[in-house]
């Protein structure tokens, strides 16, 4: 019998170990296959630089076999980054277990919180989690460092053993130290910040974070972290059981030094809670007992079946290759194995148990009559469990959930002998951390996103106002620089018409002179024409004997000799005024004026044009500083995860539609080509955005592994531009969070571009139901919830031989 112990114990906790890595989704895939396994998002300057960022990945081609840009054109303007192609690659797999089931897109103010992710992480998690939970368990770490070092050969046997156990699970924050050794020493919760921030780096890795150990490890690891320091605790020099037979109710009342009615109140507030936990163990553990005969027969069966070729299967499973039916093969043998291990050892556990408890006297009978009794009866004075709880250590007690009633008592059965030759040896370490991606504990790195918050932002997306390119001030000194414009030319057009006003003036007066001048010449030929005819009448005097015909002629002669004398004399007084006279000093008074008025004109144009100059600096400067401000957009980092709050909606093994109320999606980041020497590389990583870095926004494109939902199909994908008409037989595409209709990522939400092509990616999912009930689950979340069975196995293995060797001494 003892060989065959060491056998289970070495077979379950190898078993544990090998089932936490086989279920992580690896990044990696096979080049072949139906269904998505890894996505990528190239950018570069260039559609070369794009392809050669996704070598060894597919990429999204239009209906003529050419890659598509998923950019388009939309990086903006002037004064923008540019534009940038984009596309995006992914890699296949045969594996359900390792294929992506929905695609989301989110913008940077599409709608999220990292802040109240991390707050329910920072008070709901570990405040009111974590942190109590660890200010009770101390005292089970506590008992386990004095149990090592104690000289009780039973206890330190058992915590040497559970040592060498825990150092099968090593932390990778202290360089891969086993906890084993580690949470021998104090842990830096114990310890406190400011003690343990003054040791160097060297020492602070001997000291466990506890906190983050609780918080972030496995589901599994945390579990059989727990369960084994609690077996590990107490470290009395005799067991609980000893102490449990050897007090009664009246002993505890007794130690309080109360009146009996003070006493229970006493006894309430110290024993109470836990003996509830014990009574709801109660009957699970009676059930065992009264399955003794039962028990045996199929102990003597199921220890003598062949599991090798299940212990094949899963040796040889791979899952990144394996098909749909090798993981249901492999998820068949693991539950198969998981099966046999436990069922032995438990019905082991209960055969022992049972004959254990019944040669051991307590109170009128034996401690098996005790556990034997109905639930019904214990609840009637659960007082009667107040021994048993006031027998458990102090470290048993913080541990109380993590065990069950028959570990307890195979705990308190075994002696050192039970902890021997146990084939720890062959068991390989594992990391507390293998199968969690720590990245959904990094502040600030995930996202938790919700209708509600998603109707917020669209809200404010639609009152925004960064759609002007301009300010005001760069408007105003438009404005101011046209006035200046405006001005300048209406000086310019008074200058000039000052200017004709002067030489309108002068060519005037000049024509006047010019005019008087030529008639004065005129009119003095005429005087001397009339002149002549007058003088032929008379030589000095005028002749009196002129006959009448004489006179007639001479008359109107002289008469127009004094007509054009007359007028030569106002001529010459005319010629006289326009030339040295009031005329001449009229006239020069004129011109000084206007030619004063042009002065001044003339000064206030170069004033202007010096105005105009330093205005259109002013507004080219304004301009050129807008746009770049406009294009210039202060990126807040991307989540790497984004959490989507939301009914979870699919159809079950016989097909009928199932709903999930408000239940949490996680969703994880594609990754881009984005590297340390870029320059967007220190706010967001490499987490791809698929505006290529020159948008309005980022787009990040987050993908889902869900077994509940259909896998998507590689060859499904369809890229349509401009056209929103959705393609026959497609329904859905890359989504933004919250609906299921494909996205247009050029929306101009994201984008400077308004008039760049609409791009939508459309896909289709595998039909048929979810993997819903079956028997391989992703996830370390639901392997944990196996741990418990298989961790619980182990203890009760742990303790076969020594509970047979000391139950047989007890009754002779």
């Amino acid at each position: 019998m003892k060989k065959f112990t060491t056998v289970i114990i070495s077979v379950m906790l190898a078993a544990i170990m090998m089932i936490l890595p086989s279920a992580q989704v690896s990044a990696s895939a096979e080049s072949g296959g139906q269904y998505i396994s890894e996505m990528k998002i190239g950018v570069g300057k260039k559609a070369a630089d794009a392809e050669k960022s996704l070598e060894g990945y597919e990429m999204l081609k239009d209906d003529s076999g050419n890659y598509v840009d998923l950019n388009q054109k939309a990086g903006g303007g002037t004064l923008s980054k540019g534009e940038r192609v984009v596309y995006l690659g992914y890699k296949r797999t045969s594996s359900r277990a390792n294929a992506i089931t929905d695609l989301a897109v989110m913008s940077m103010k599409g709608g999220y919180s990292t802040e109240d992710y991390d707050a329910l992480m920072e008070n709901t998690y570990m405040k009111e989690q974590i942190i109590p939970f660890v200010d009770s368990f101390i005292s089970t770490i506590m008992e386990y460092r004095e149990n090592y070092n104690s000289k009780n050969s039973s206890n330190k046997q058992r915590a040497q053993y559970l040592h060498d156990a825990l150092n099968k699970l090593t932390d990778d924050d202290c360089d891969g130290a086993g906890l084993g050794d580690l949470l021998l020493n104090e842990t830096k919760y114990e310890m406190g910040d400011d003690a343990y921030n003054k040791l160097s780096d060297e020492e602070k890795k001997k000291h466990a974070d506890i906190l983050t150990i609780v918080a972030q490890s496995n589901g599994q690891a945390t579990l059989m972290l727990e369960k084994l320091l609690t077996c590990a605790a107490d470290s009395n020099e005799n067991t609980w059981l000893d102490r449990m037979k050897e007090t009664t109710y009246d002993d505890l009342v007794d130690e309080t030094n109360l009146s009996p009615s003070k006493a229970k109140k006493q006894l309430d507030k110290l024993y109470y809670d836990d003996a509830e936990k014990i009574l709801d163990m109660w009957d699970p553990f009676k059930e065992e007992l009264e399955g003794y005969d039962t028990a045996i027969e199929e102990f003597e069966k199921e220890k003598d079946k062949d599991y090798s070729e299940q212990e094949k299967i899963i040796e040889n499973y791979d899952i990144n290759t394996a098909t749909d039916e090798q993981s249901e093969e492999y998820g068949k043998a693991v539950a198969e194995v998981e099966f046999h291990l436990e069922t032995t050892a438990n019905l082991y556990a209960d055969v022992m148990c049972k004959e254990y408890l019944e040669t051991i006297k307590y109170n009128d009978g034996t401690l098996l009559d005790f556990f034997k009794k109905s639930k019904k009866t214990v609840e009637k004075d659960i007082s009667v469990l107040y021994p048993l709880v006031a027998a458990l250590s102090d470290g048993q007690r913080a541990g109380i959930d993590l065990v069950t009633l028959e570990d307890l008592v195979m705990l308190g059965v075994t002696d050192e002998n039970g902890y021997k030759d146990s084939g720890l040896d062959e068991i390989e370490t594992v990391s507390i951390y293998d199968g969690v991606d720590r990245g959904i504990y990094a502040k600030g790195g995930v996202g938790l996103t919700s209708d509600a918050q998603r109707a917020d932002a669209l809200a404010k997306a639609s009152e925004k106002s960064s759609s002007n390119k301009l300010s005001i001030l760069t408007f105003a000194s438009y404005a101011l620089t046209g006035a200046a414009v405006f001005a300048f030319a209406a000086t310019a057009t008074v200058k000039l018409a000052t200017k004709k006003s002067i030489s309108s003036l002068i060519a005037d007066n000049s024509a006047k002179i010019l005019t008087l001048q030529t008639s004065l010449k005129k009119a003095t030929q005429k005087a001397a024409e009339f002149k002549s005819g007058v003088d032929i009448y008379y030589d000095g005097d005028l002749s009196t004997n002129l006959n009448i015909a004489q006179l007639e002629e001479y008359t109107p002669t002289l008469n127009k000799l004094n007509t054009v004398e007359e007028s030569i004399t106002k001529m010459e007084q005319e010629l006289e005024s326009l030339t040295k006279g009031d005329s001449a000093k009229d006239f020069a008074a004129d011109v000084n004026r206007l030619s004063a008025k042009s002065t001044t004109c003339s000064k206030l144009m170069v004033g202007i044009t010096v105005v105009m100059i330093i205005l259109t600096a002013i507004s080219v400067y304004l301009t050129y500083n807008d746009l770049v401000n406009y294009y210039k957009v202060d990126f807040t980092p991307i989540p790497r995860y984004m959490i989507d709050e939301k009914d979870l909606i699919y159809n079950n093994e016989k097909n009928e539609k199932i709903v999930r109320k408000n239940q949490l999606a996680y969703y994880k980041a594609i990754l881009c080509n984005r590297t340390e020497k870029d320059e967007m590389y220190k706010t967001v990583g490499d987490v791809g955005d698929l505006n290529g870095d020159v948008g309005q926004q980022w787009l990040a494109l987050y993908a889902e592994r869900n077994n509940l939902n259909q896998p998507i199909l590689a060859d499904s994908f369809k890229v349509v531009l401009k056209d929103e008409q959705v393609p026959a037989g497609y329904s859905t595409g890359i989504h933004f969070f919250g609906t299921e209709a494909a996205e247009n990522l050029n929306n101009t939400l994201y984008v400077w571009n308004s008039s760049a092509p609409k791009v939508y990616v459309y896909y289709k999912t595998e039909e048929g139901s979810g993997a819903e009930g079956s028997s391989f689950i992703i996830g370390y979340i639901a392997i944990a919830a196996g741990a418990g069975l298989l961790i619980g196995a182990v203890v009760t293995a742990i303790c076969m031989n020594a509970a047979w060797k000391r139950k047989k001494k007890k009754t002779v």
